[in-house]
């Protein structure tokens, strides 16, 4: 039996015939969910620069928060099914996706590998099930691919920590009960959980852009917030290693995710192209137009094996983070390339938001860039083949 799917063109390898069955039930059941629940509404939350907050307990319900981890009510799934749930996600829209991931990979895995047990049995059940929401707060205005950089700053006075400084580009911000902020302390640089309702914590929201529209993006603000002692991340060893690592969850999630988007541009382009005539004959039935499609399908087949093997390592425990950063680029530019060009196919129509793919193509824009950009991906590979850092 192979995972139902909207048509039969992304996936030319049956790549879903390499899942079992309980991972292709996953898949089905997040395809289902979305394509009932948020396919509907997400155009109009994408213009109207919102998320579907009501749909966020919807999440907890369906078990994808936080889903690949064990213990404290959660789903413990296995990683190639956390990374098809990221792509069913991401089919729907990028911003869907990055929701769902912060909540996992960047709030909860750090609560969850370098929490206390206090902390992770407060928390985690609640963000689980999405009764509240977090945020993670690394990068700052001063330059995002070097947080080694680092302004925001914590001091311990007595019993409570003093923290001061302010956080950019932070998916949930200002949705977030909870933010995991990664701050200097005198031991290095520390992981914080930080109550968004402390006194001196401000988030405001980003407006304005032209990507990720239907994801809530925020600056957070910290002005003399008092925190306990005990809400650094216990575990969390001084250093920017420990930021990097959640960041590397998040990664492997973005790999499998921007496949999502990449097959429903497909999928679309390809519906379109059949239907549409031109000169007596349809749109597809032009040479370029077939080798357009023969490329694009050949680029979704190499993302689609990369995602699946790189899950087969993580869950082995054998993964390696730039392996996670080789799929995150390759995936990535396959991904916004296949947007470009399927918006191309679709003519004039492929700009209108009855149509999916320029969504997805603006919001690949951002994903091309966000959790460590293109080029830095590149690096982060050759540093690994040659043993040369070359940043």
């Amino acid at each position: 039996m192979s995972l139902p799917r909207t048509s039969p063109y992304s996936d030319f390898y049956n790549v879903d015939g390499l899942l079992t069955e309980e991972q292709r039930l996953v898949a089905t059941s997040v395809r289902d969910f979305v394509s009932r629940e948020l396919n509907p509404v997400i155009g109009q939350h994408y213009m109207d620069e919102k998320f579907p907050v009501e749909k966020i307990k919807s999440f907890g319900e369906l078990g994808v928060l936080g889903g690949n981890l064990k213990g404290y009510g959660l789903a413990g799934m296995d990683q190639i099914s956390y990374g098809l749930v990221m792509k069913e996600l991401e089919r729907c829209d990028s911003g869907v996706r990055s929701f769902v991931s912060v909540q996992g990979a960047l709030v909860m895995y750090p609560i969850y590998e370098y929490g206390s047990e206090e902390q992770k049995n407060y928390w985690l059940p609640k963000l689980g099930r999405g009764e509240a929401v977090g945020c993670f707060g690394l990068t700052e205005s001063y330059g995002g691919s070097d947080p080694g950089k680092m302004k925001t700053n914590a001091v311990l006075k007595g019993d409570k920590w003093i923290l001061n400084g302010s956080k950019m580009w932070i998916t949930n911000g200002n949705l977030a009960d909870v933010a995991i902020v990664w701050a200097s302390t005198s031991e290095g640089v520390r992981g914080f959980v930080v109550p968004t309702n402390s006194k001196g914590f401000t988030a405001r929201k980003m407006t304005g852009k032209l990507s990720l529209r239907a994801s809530v993006t925020s600056e957070l603000y910290f002005d003399n917030v008092e925190l306990d002692k005990g809400a650094m991340l216990p575990k969390s060893t001084a250093g920017i290693k420990c930021a990097l690592s959640c960041l590397t969850q998040a990664r492997y999630g973005i790999a499998w995710g921007v496949l999502g988007a990449a097959e429903a541009c497909f999928d679309e382009a390809v519906n379109y192209v059949k239907d549409r005539m031109i000169f007596d004959k349809p749109l597809a039935a032009k040479q370029l137009i077939q080798m357009k499609l023969a490329k694009m399908s050949a680029a979704l087949t190499q993302g689609q094996l990369l995602a699946l093997r790189l899950g087969q390592l993580k869950q082995a425990g054998e993964m390696h983070h730039s392996q996670v950063s080789m799929a995150k680029q390759n995936n990535c530019q396959l991904a916004l390339e296949t947007a470009r060009t399927c918006r191309d196919m679709l003519g004039g129509n492929g700009i209108m938001i009855e149509y999916q793919t320029m969504r997805h193509m603006c919001n690949l824009e951002t994903v091309f860039t966000y959790e460590g950009t293109n080029d830095v991906h590149l690096l982060v590979v050759g540093q690994q083949i040659t043993g040369i850092p070359a940043y």
